[in-house]
């Protein structure tokens, strides 16, 4: 499978299991997990093509195990639209997270923050190339944002860390974000 074939592949699993599961026929448990032998006939994918999506990823954004049940079982690592349960425990985040974005962008997030959106959390990368990388995918020149993340855990904020490193909270105030 050609690059461009797994990126849209990634694209439809990202769509399947993580906003539009009921598109394709699936119903993820509370977790978010999705049998894999309904996922593949559902997706019309082989194994081979999957497990390949999955190691290239180069944001881990699936996740692939033996499920109590003993049939395999995937899942998107975080980025859910639709109500899971990802059983991440909070945890003391590193002093500094980075978050990637356009500038275009900037203003509103200077004036409001950063807010989840669609989505469970806000996403924050561990160093400032994942960041970068992230933001790249918005128009416009990209723009890394510093959060002060211990400043924030030390007024309360929540965080969680998805099994791929990614940093989750439920929003960053503009007083945590420096350019």
């Amino acid at each position: 499978m050609d690059h461009r074939a797994m990126v849209r592949l990634s694209k439809r699993m990202s769509l399947a299991l993580r906003h539009e599961p009921g598109r394709f026929g699936l119903s993820p448990d509370g977790a978010g997990w999705v049998p894999l032998p309904a996922f593949l006939a559902a997706l019309r994918i082989d194994r081979a093509d999957l497990d390949a999506v999955v190691a290239d990823n180069d944001k881990q954004r699936f996740a692939v195990e033996r499920g109590p049940d003993g049939v395999d079982r995937i899942r998107a690592n975080q980025g859910h639209s639709i109500p899971v349960d990802l059983g991440l425990e909070s945890v003391s985040p590193p002093d500094r997270l980075y978050h990637g974005t356009s500038a275009p962008a900037l203003d509103s997030i200077r004036a409001t923050g950063l807010h989840r959106g669609g989505r469970h959390h806000v996403h924050l990368s561990p160093d400032v190339e994942t960041a970068r990388r992230v933001g790249a995918r918005r128009a416009g020149s990209t723009v890394v944002l510093t959060v002060d993340a211990a400043a924030m855990a030390r007024d309360g904020h929540v965080f969680h860390r998805s099994a791929n490193g990614v940093w989750l909270t439920e929003a960053v105030p503009p007083r945590y974000l420096t350019t």
